[in-house]
């Protein structure tokens, strides 16, 4: 399951009715949490600490392919910093504008969720894996 934030949803809408321009971010930040995000962009618990941080990926067609039957995924790979503490259970993901604070704009659940310890390899999203859908 994923979806767009509020955010998004009213910017997408007010672009393509006319209201007004938006223009994509040129670099996305992808983010993991413990307890999921939904629409609202305070929701949620973001993992912390132990070297944790969000992840830094250009918006281009390269990273991101063009969409296919309502979804679109990631073209490379997402690779998290290893942690240096314990990140707890990741149930979830969120897509925002900046590396800190900033717009969510989308979000979805990890299935399975992944236990993330001090010491483990840096988790990641194969090609494929994080997947965005709209309906």
């Amino acid at each position: 399951m994923s979806g767009f934030s509020d955010f998004l949803e009213l910017e997408v809408l007010d672009h393509v009715f006319g209201a007004a321009t938006y223009t994509p971010p040129a670099t996305l930040y992808v983010a993991l949490y413990t307890v999921i995000p939904t629409d609202a962009n305070a929701s949620g618990t973001e993992v912390t600490g132990g070297s944790y941080a969000r992840v830094a990926v250009t918006n281009n067609l390269t990273n991101f392919p063009a969409a296919s039957a309502g979804a679109k995924a990631n073209g490379t790979a997402i690779t998290f910093p290893a942690p240096t503490a314990n990140w707890g259970i990741v149930v979830g993901f969120a897509i925002y504008d900046a590396a800190t604070a900033g717009n969510e704009l989308a979000w979805g659940a990890i299935t399975p969720n992944k236990t993330v310890n001090n010491g483990d390899p840096a988790p990641s999203f194969a090609i494929g894996d994080l997947d965005i859908t709209l309906d």
